[in-house]
């Protein structure tokens, strides 16, 4: 029951509440953004969703364009802006994607939606973690985040899938 509808509904319910509430933060983000030479604050990007189908991920922008002024091509670390570093540390370049749980592209809880170019470099057991929506956190990123080697996150990721249940989301969010 939970699977089919509880979770939608209860993704609904808190994204949607979490944007209001949020605003205030979201506009104040978004402006600081602007301000600091960034000229839209949000990034988009295709990622796998449900079933592997692609979706346009929201976050806000945390780097500069990988070209410099004098067409110099930079590294992700020269790119990341001051801000942005706060904004990863803190996870609030994820607060966009309650907009992506309210149109329902994902969900609070699931596997995180990684690029759509992995997405053949599956096997059937890891390909498993498109059965269900992605999520703004999921069972690997409360258990080691950037810590655990890629098959653990994906065995994590299809544990999650296996495994799923309001409680389990509950507590995640929680150690969220």
């Amino acid at each position: 029951m939970y699977r089919s509808w509880g979770k939608r509904t209860f993704d609904f319910i808190l994204a949607g509440t979490g944007l209001i509430i949020l605003f205030p933060l979201f506009v104040f983000i978004s402006l600081s953004l602007i301000i600091s030479r960034q000229r839209n604050p949000f990034f988009l990007q295709s990622r796998p969703g449900l079933h592997s189908i692609p979706f346009t991920i929201i976050k806000f922008k945390t780097m500069i364009e990988p070209t410099s002024f004098h067409s110099q091509t930079l590294s992700d670390h020269d790119r990341i802006t001051k801000l942005g570093k706060i904004l990863r540390k803190t996870s609030l370049d994820e607060l966009p994607q309650l907009w992506n749980v309210l149109i329902g592209n994902m969900s609070l809880v699931g596997p995180r939606p990684l690029l759509l170019e992995y997405v053949p470099l599956y096997n059937d057991f890891q390909n498993q973690r498109h059965q269900v929506k992605p999520g703004i956190t999921g069972w690997a990123q409360v258990h080691g985040r950037n810590a655990l080697d890629w098959q653990q996150r994906l065995d994590m990721d299809v544990w999650y899938t296996q495994n799923m249940s309001v409680l389990l989301d509950l507590k995640m969010m929680a150690k969220t």
